[in-house]
């Protein structure tokens, strides 16, 4: 199975392609966030890389959320336009599942952290045993102080990665003490090779589906989708 997978979930744009469990191809990107004019070279290029066309792949995979509203949107359509062009199924992975996926070869608790604003963050918690990654809590948008007070109670070394340990590192080292290690750089953010690596093995457990089901998961409403909804209940 040829599995190429976008993400753009976040300030990183990156692009893989796998070839059974054999990795073909990956570009990371985190320079400038232009995902739209990043996204479709890259892909071109890692089918060009790796010597395929298309038609050649069997399966598309794309980070679906949480993240940012845009770049979920800009590589969900991006998937989606290959999909109806190349007539193949598609998966849509996690974002925060795939962060935990980063992490791996160790046992123990693993917290992704995407910085959602306004001091929150888009969080879950997985512990890593031996080859599986099993989540203990729901998906989550939370402040970040509440979450290091949930995370207290476990009172065991927890390895941090994602975007929010850039504003939140030290609040959780100073909150968590000794508890709290952080994954090293390359480690930090999402890998698109992690989504193509879960997006095969949803399909192999028969959870492909056809693009026009392909939607973005959002944890809370974007800033548009709060004002407009304000705006109108002051006019009820």
């Amino acid at each position: 199975m040829k599995v190429l997978a976008v993400d753009s979930s976040s300030v990183v744009a990156g692009v893989a392609i796998l070839s059974e469990d054999r990795l073909l191809y990956e570009a990371y990107h985190h320079h400038r966030k232009n995902h739209s004019e990043l996204l479709m070279p890259l892909v071109e290029d890692a089918l060009n890389s790796s010597d395929l066309k298309p038609d050649d792949l069997d399966l598309l995979a794309v980070s679906g959320g949480p993240g940012s509203f845009t770049g979920l949107r800009i590589g969900i359509s991006t998937i989606k336009g290959l999909a109806q062009a190349i007539e193949k199924p598609v998966v849509s992975v996690p974002t925060l599942d795939a962060l935990a996926w980063n992490i791996a070869g160790v046992n123990g608790l693993v917290c992704p952290l995407m910085d959602a604003r306004r001091e929150q963050v888009y969080t879950s918690l997985y512990r890593r045993e031996g080859s599986e990654c099993i989540r203990l809590m729901p998906y989550s948008a939370i402040p970040v102080v509440e979450l290091t007070e949930q995370l207290a109670a476990y009172r065991q070394p927890i390895i941090f990665l994602g975007d929010g340990l850039w504003a939140y590192q030290a609040l959780l080292q100073e909150q968590l003490k000794e508890y709290a290690h952080f994954a090293p750089a390359h480690l930090i953010c999402q890998r698109a090779s992690a989504i193509a690596w879960l997006g095969r093995k949803e399909a192999l457990a028969g959870n492909a589906v056809h693009y026009k089901e392909l939607r973005p998961f959002y944890l809370r409403q974007s800033q548009a989708e709060q004002k407009r909804l304000k705006q109108a209940g002051d006019r009820t």
